[in-house]
């Protein structure tokens, strides 16, 4: 007994050596191309500023986890290059969590993609700037509108001045070729234009591609047919920002037009669930019941469609 006493022992040693050993070794990299969410919610975040509703204040009471603005992380494991797409508010959260899928700890962007000069879509670019982490020549790729916002306006301006960021010009529908293995296509979508264009994104990796258009009017008024992009492409993200109207009590919600996510459901209501699988609501606004409801969760869900979540890892 006492000899089995003294092996059992030296073989618990070992054991603790070996995982001691395993420990440090280093973890083991994913590769090829991946999309992540990295954001889901409208440009105010969640809980939005000042809201007294029961949609934020029960979030508050219960101590639950909001969630950040809209923001997709795009990484190629192969090249060691990572992407973003929007600049959010919570862009120093964000970049963290895509530094540590990618493993680029030490790294920025090789690249950022706006949407539109609205808050919760490149506000992020002022950590990039002198009061923050003073980056050089990142490449911000914009419209020719939302580049001379950016050129001509504070602080953005500084931005630029100063070689922070380098604008990268797009043209709707041009193809640029990012790296050996991905491409993306800036499509441009109508939206309130106040001070620059709005597109919408392709994002072409080596075996699968996403669409991302996290605001438009109306499907309706788009010189494309949703259908027919989502049909061309494996994940589409598309403009959730309010499931139904009169959602925002005393505000005439035809000054923010947005695709209801009714009207998106009904629209790909006959198509093949197969399509219909390939679509994740996403720019949730803090009304949003997919945001704090699971039966509307479940509702959407059972109807075939997908909600974004952060964290989510799609293979590109």
């Amino acid at each position: 007994m006492r000899i089995s006493f003294f092996l059992f022992l030296l073989l618990c040693c070992s054991c603790a050596d070996i995982n001691e050993q395993d420990d440090k070794k280093e973890p083991i990299r994913p590769e090829g191309v991946e999309l992540m969410i990295l954001g889901i919610a409208q440009d105010a975040g969640f809980p939005q500023t000042a809201c007294q509703s029961p949609c934020c204040e029960n979030l508050l009471e219960n101590g639950k986890k909001g969630a950040l603005v809209t923001c997709l992380g795009l990484v190629n494991h192969k090249d060691k290059r990572q992407y973003m797409f929007e600049a959010s508010p919570d862009f120093p959260s964000q970049l963290a969590s895509l530094n540590a899928r990618s493993g680029l700890t030490d790294n920025l962007c090789d690249g950022i993609f706006i949407t539109h000069a609205h808050m919760g879509h490149y506000t992020g670019l002022m950590y990039l700037g002198r009061e923050s982490v003073g980056s050089s020549a990142v490449p911000v790729y914009s419209m020719p509108r939302l580049a001379n916002y950016l050129s001509a306006n504070g602080p953005w301006s500084q931005l630029v001045g100063l070689n922070n960021i380098e604008l990268r010009g797009l043209k709707s529908d041009s193809l640029i070729q990012l790296d050996p293995s991905i491409k993306v296509i800036p499509l441009e979508v109508p939206h309130r234009d106040e001070f620059s264009e709005t597109v919408g994104y392709k994002i072409i990796g080596p075996e699968k591609s996403a669409l991302f258009i996290p605001d438009i009017d109306k499907w309706s008024k788009w010189d494309l047919d949703i259908k027919e992009q989502v049909s061309q492409v494996d994940f589409a993200f598309l403009d959730a920002t309010f499931y139904r109207n009169g959602e925002i009590w005393g505000r005439d919600m035809s000054q923010i037009p947005h695709p209801f996510v009714e009207e998106t459901i009904n629209l790909f209501d006959a198509v093949p669930f197969e399509e219909k699988q390939k679509i994740f609501f996403i720019h949730l606004n803090h009304t949003n019941p997919l945001l704090s409801s699971e039966e509307a969760k479940l509702e959407v869900l059972n109807k075939g469609f997908n909600i974004a979540e952060e964290g989510m890892l799609f293979s590109l």
